[in-house]
């Protein structure tokens, strides 16, 4: 079961395995019933505009959606160049020369040769958003964070305690601290998103592991796009083994008007059915072998099913009502 006081969300996973779906789902569940998420993007591909059917975000928080009972969702994509320039004016009171830079090209330039400064940036606006508070008030109950990949997102999470290492004192090594206290939080939680195929339960394992070892707080394993075995186990073994009832088969689709009354033509449609029975079995087979290895680390696993025809709207909502059910909030 989620802890209710998680603030940080971030969500992760393999490319491919519908991250940004997930963390949108999240964000509507945590807002449900009238509190107020905020919904954060760092890769630059207004993955959250598209699912929520909106207007490419600006560098500004907007209302994107209402959650059940009432609650809001903001999101934010954040452009690295904006960052910086709120970097510099609130450290250095230079957002002017900031935007002569901008201007010249010299920070597009910075943060595209330095990519760890970019991660500087991105990081800092999304913990500033998380310790936020107006009148004794944190603005919002919880942010989420579309993160990058698997592969990549410890290295962006520990960027500050790199510059925290080479910055020994002063503002930069304040802020590098501070961003480090909102990640090192227990209120944050940092949730990986899985297929039940080998390469993305790899990853998962392996980014589990490089999270403990970094001192990094695990969230939850959020398998995605499950399919629904549409056998039972007794006639997936007999999928398996090929021992389904042809003779069966055949009634029942004659009975059902599938298929008439000529051998060849029924025997061939009989034997491509077994074929796809057979596939099926052996894939849930290893979806279960897979969902076995996820075991042994320990986190809890919540499930989300494979969407026909694609994510819209509805379907955003129907994920985010899962997430609940399942206690991910």
């Amino acid at each position: 079961m989620a802890r209710d006081d998680i603030r940080l969300h971030v969500v992760s996973g393999k490319g491919g395995t519908g991250k940004t779906t997930v963390a949108a789902a999240l964000a509507l569940a945590l807002a449900t019933g009238g509190r107020r998420t905020l919904l954060v993007e760092v890769e630059g591909r207004q993955g959250i505009a598209q699912l929520f059917d909106v207007p490419p975000l600006p560098y500004s928080e907007r209302k994107v959606a209402v959650a059940p009972g009432g609650g809001d969702v903001y999101a934010l994509a954040i452009d690295a160049e904006e960052a910086m320039l709120d970097y510099l004016d609130m450290f250095y009171s230079l957002r002017r020369a900031g935007s002569a830079l901008r201007r010249m090209g010299a920070i597009e330039f910075a943060t595209t040769i330095a990519p760890g400064l970019r991660d500087v940036l991105l990081t800092g606006k999304f913990c500033e958003a998380v310790k936020r508070q107006e009148g004794g008030e944190f603005v919002y109950d919880a942010v989420v964070v579309d993160a990058p990949p698997t592969g990549r997102v410890t290295r962006f999470l520990n960027v500050n305690r790199e510059v925290a290492d080479i910055a020994k004192v002063g503002p930069i090594r304040n802020q590098a601290d501070s961003v480090m206290r909102v990640i090192n939080s227990p209120h944050t939680a940092v949730h990986l998103v899985t297929l039940l195929e080998e390469m993305p339960v790899q990853e998962t394992i392996d980014g589990v592991e490089a999270l403990h070892d970094n001192g990094l707080p695990s969230g939850q394993i959020i398998v995605n796009m499950l399919r629904t075995p549409l056998l039972d186990d007794d006639e997936l073994a007999a999928a398996s083994d090929d021992t389904l009832d042809r003779d069966a088969i055949t009634a029942d689709l004659k009975a059902a008007g599938v298929i008439g009354r000529r051998g060849a033509t029924t025997a061939a449609l009989v034997e491509a059915l077994l074929d796809e029975a057979r596939d099926h079995a052996e894939r849930v087979e290893l979806e279960r072998q897979e969902r076995d290895r996820l075991d042994p680390l320990g986190l809890p696993i919540v499930s989300l099913p494979l969407v026909d025809g694609g994510i819209d709207l509805t379907a955003l909502y129907d994920l985010a009502t899962q997430l609940r059910e399942q206690g991910l909030r």
